[in-house]
């Protein structure tokens, strides 16, 4: 490799001319600074819960919460069980390991009406075929905070964060690595 490159500097420079090599392409980041320990902000915003999907990515699984607002805090990590707010029943999901995701915010406005109505509970996104997901589903909104249950292949490790929009809403998003 070393005489290749060698011969390739040699050459450009005989003909007069320098074309220096562009950087290699970066390898995607596949969760190797990521880890399975619980990942807490404790904000919270009147800003309501309007939508909750998901999406597939090279090195990772997404979970995406649509707010009307400033975005809020959350507070995700691995459980036993997931668990109805309000009620304490049990939410059945499918999956090697479970982590309830309790996002700071409402699914319902002041005067009490949704803002956030899942045709199915028990299956909040369409996870079929996903690497990762096996399962998101409902488990409550109540006192101004919303939790959903989402089942994974395994413990692996995850991230959360907020990011602006669209418009004047924002997101909190849930990635869960591939491995």
């Amino acid at each position: 490799m070393g005489r290749l490159v060698l011969l390739y500097v040699s050459l450009m420079t005989f003909v007069g001319c320098w074309i220096a090599p562009g950087p290699a392409a970066a390898a995607p980041d596949c969760g190797s600074a990521w880890d399975s320990l619980a990942k807490v902000s404790p904000d919270r915003s009147l800003a309501p819960i309007t939508g909750v999907r998901s999406g597939r990515h090279e090195c990772f699984d997404r979970l995406v919460f649509d707010i009307a607002g400033s975005a809020t805090g959350y507070h995700v990590g691995y459980v036993d069980r997931v668990v109805m707010d309000g009620s304490g029943a049990v939410v059945p999901l499918r999956g090697g390991a479970l982590l309830n995701i309790v996002v700071g915010a409402p699914a319902y406005d002041d005067a009490g009406n949704a803002t956030y109505r899942p045709e199915n509970r028990a299956e909040l996104a369409d996870v079929g075929g996903y690497q990762t997901f096996r399962q998101v589903a409902w488990a409550g909104s109540f006192e101004g905070q919303t939790t959903v249950g989402l089942g994974v292949r395994a413990r692996l490790p995850f991230q959360v964060h907020r990011l602006d929009g669209p418009g004047s809403g924002s997101r909190v998003v849930v990635d869960v690595a591939h491995s």
